[in-house]
């Protein structure tokens, strides 16, 4: 990894921007295997083939999945869905969930189409902590012609910065994110951050971690996009459930790649009482 491996393109962009950074991740959904010379090539394939990219790209489906049945669910009410990603990195799953979308209104993954709802065309705002997220994905919106999406820098812990969105969001996706932080008090704080800006009966995506068949490598051997050993939290789905729970929300169903690595919800904001 830190000698050879370097002629992998993906090695080295990891060791330059950080393994778990937007620039790595949109890399990985990529997958097109580049390097130096043909070994380079080679381990880069291998690389990219390797158990937690394979999920992290399948990951990426299921949150499509799950975002094409909250639009569905938001529009069937006759209201366009406002989408809020709180950690979008480069913007890729939305945005290609987004185009997929209005080239085939009203067509989830798994339904036929419904042409109700060919006018009810979402919006959305990605925000990112980091400035060359938000660039990249601004950039990526404008290549895909996709009207209607808003990049801004922002920090999805920072509570205040959820109160003045306007329009108020009716879906919010928060994918990635808590496994690269061990506090619970951070999970919390993002949580009541979205729960307090998102429309009432809006839906929440969230994803999480319960294992990770590389997790003692990742942690010796990679480092973060701080230049840190990157060690992540692993959280049963139990817990996460709770925390979501905690904020207000009920879940409503779990997608997980095959391996049981990524799980990825859909929860609903209970209503006041």
């Amino acid at each position: 990894m830190k000698t050879t491996g370097r002629l992998s393109d993906g090695i080295r962009l990891g060791w330059r921007s950080g393994f778990d950074s937007g620039s790595m991740l949109d890399y990985v959904y990529e997958n097109r295997a580049r390097g130096k010379l043909f070994v380079g090539k080679l381990m880069d394939r291998v690389y990219l083939n390797s158990a937690g990219w394979a999920g992290i790209r399948q990951r990426k489906l299921n949150v499509e999945r799950l975002l094409h049945e909250a639009v569905e669910r938001v529009s069937e009410s006759g209201t366009p869905a406002h989408i809020l990603d709180v950690a979008t990195g480069q913007g890729r799953y939305v945005i290609d969930a987004l185009l997929h979308h209005r080239l085939q209104p009203g067509r989830s993954y798994d339904s036929e189409p419904d042409h109700r709802l060919e006018s009810l065309l979402p919006t959305a705002l990605l925000r990112d902590y980091d400035s060359a997220n938000v660039e990249a994905a601004r950039a990526l919106a404008a290549e895909r012609s996709l009207d209607g999406v808003t990049c801004e820098q922002a920090d999805a812990f920072d509570e205040a910065s959820y109160a003045s969105l306007d329009p108020r969001p009716n879906i919010a996706i928060v994918s990635g994110l808590f496994e690269l932080f061990s506090d619970n008090a951070l999970v919390r704080r993002c949580l009541d951050g979205i729960a307090g800006a998102i429309d009432e009966e809006g839906y929440l995506i969230y994803t999480g971690q319960p294992w990770h068949p590389q997790i003692e490598m990742i942690a010796r051997v990679l480092t973060n996009r701080n230049g840190e050993p990157w060690i992540m939290r692993r959280r049963t789905q139990v817990e996460l459930d709770a925390l979501v729970h905690e904020a207000g929300f009920e879940k409503i169903r779990t997608r997980v790649d095959k391996r049981g690595i990524f799980t990825v919800s859909l929860a609903k904001k209970l209503k006041r009482r």
